[in-house]
């Protein structure tokens, strides 16, 4: 059941924002709402990029036995002791240990195991004497040798106690904690999670997030234009942002600009609802006042641009995010707020998933106090290159740039030289 409205209640509708909040005011509210969300359990080969929900501790040695780390043989290194390429000293083979196969008998003085690489140690040995300081008794290459057991090989070289020995529980040591809640695994993690033996991972369910996109005068994606009639950019740009922040997306088509449908999908099984469109001022901008009534409208009006009529609140248990309809506000208002929310949810890092470079302005860049700016740039050898702040219509000014720098709302700009931090798109 939808919880009774504890935020902002006024219709706004062609009146105009009576005040916008600033950007941190909006970024406080949203992180004191958000928490990772509950476990749920997947097969190893599915854990890749995903969180962990809680911490692994090695319940086993890897490896489980001393191994050869080197093809040769294995001694007592005692019994080499003196050995050079001119006097050698003789070793009797008793067989040999392969991968997956040990030699089960014991090796004394004066004995050897020939031992491939990863093979266990046979007991008695300490150290495996690399096959390029064996010869056998006659002279000939080792490599072309037959007959092992009983066969009498030459040490040429000596060898220490440990060396060329992989101990037990090197890698991995029983009890020893792998990995902390939280962590972000990678594919050399799943190997370590492998090698002991699990089978299946705890990790951060993924958010569930709702794409609500309206407006009549849209056709759905893979239409033509026609007429007044535009095609929908947003719903694809935000799926795929959304799958970006490891979201699972719900996007089932466009969403009629009337009351019954808007508010039928902000009930939708979903974590998150992101509505683009009717989030502003005008008289069929609904979704505002259905979040108002219905459930909880926190902030409407975000000094920014673009991204002004942004709206975060909640209905039930979803978050909600009214993001503008112009696709370069849409965008940004994202990035800045319901992205944030879904790699939180995730268990993920709020910051942003973007690189930054430094570099200097190559013009002035100005912007009014009390409001952040966020700008499209080009980077090149000479510098950075503004393209515009304006034009929230106008997504094609994101592809032709290589990302964005933001003007502070308690700046007026930057003059030509500046060096400015660059957040880059791809």
């Amino acid at each position: 059941m939808d919880r009774h409205n504890k935020g902002l209640t006024d219709d706004v509708r062609m009146r105009g924002f009576s005040r916008r909040q600033p950007v941190e005011a909006a970024l406080e509210w949203l992180d004191s709402e958000l928490r990772p969300l509950d476990a749920e359990v997947v097969p190893l080969q599915q854990a890749a990029s995903r969180v962990l929900a809680s911490p692994i501790d090695g319940e086993i040695d890897v490896p489980g036995f001393d191994r050869a780390m080197m093809d040769g043989y294995a001694v007592i290194a005692s019994s080499t002791t003196g050995a050079t390429l001119r006097d050698g000293i003789p070793l009797t083979v008793l067989g040999d240990s392969l991968p997956g196969y040990p030699y089960e008998g014991v090796v004394g003085i004066g004995e050897a195991v020939r031992i491939m690489t990863g093979s266990p140690l046979p007991v008695g040995c300490d150290a495996v004497l690399p096959a390029e300081s064996v010869r056998n008794a006659a002279g000939a290459d080792e490599a072309d040798a037959r007959a092992l057991s009983g066969r009498v090989v030459n040490a040429l070289a000596e060898v220490a106690p440990g060396r060329h020995i992989g101990r037990r529980g090197e890698d991995v040591a029983r009890g020893a904690r792998l990995f902390e809640a939280g962590r972000l695994l990678r594919p050399q993690d799943l190997g370590v999670l492998s090698s002991v033996g699990a089978r299946e991972v705890r990790v951060v369910r993924k958010p569930r997030v709702r794409l609500v996109v309206t407006g009549n005068e849209l056709v759905p994606s893979g239409s033509k234009p026609d007429g007044y009639r535009l095609v929908d950019a947003n719903g694809p740009m935000l799926a795929a942002l959304v799958e970006r922040d490891h979201g699972v997306v719900d996007f089932p088509g466009l969403v009629p600009d009337t009351e019954d449908a808007i508010l039928d999908a902000l009930r939708a099984d979903a974590d998150v609802v992101i509505v683009s469109g009717g989030s502003s001022v005008g008289v069929q901008d609904l979704a505002p006042m259905l979040l108002a009534t219905h459930g909880e409208l926190a902030i409407h009006g975000i000094s920014m641009r673009p991204g002004s009529p942004t709206g975060l609140g909640r209905f039930g248990h979803r978050l909600v995010f009214l993001l503008p309809g112009f696709p370069v506000s849409c965008l940004c208002a994202y990035d800045f707020f319901a992205g944030r929310a879904i790699r939180a949810l995730g268990g993920r890092s709020k910051t942003w998933p973007y690189r930054s470079i430094r570099a200097k302005l190559t013009r002035t860049l100005t912007s009014p106090l009390g409001r952040l700016d966020y700008a499209r740039v080009r980077v090149g050898e000479g510098g950075v290159e503004p393209l515009a702040i304006s034009g929230a219509s106008v997504l094609s000014s994101t592809t032709r740039a290589e990302g964005f720098l933001l003007i502070p709302a308690d700046s007026e700009g930057f003059a030509a030289g500046t060096d400015v931090e660059v957040w880059l798109y791809g």
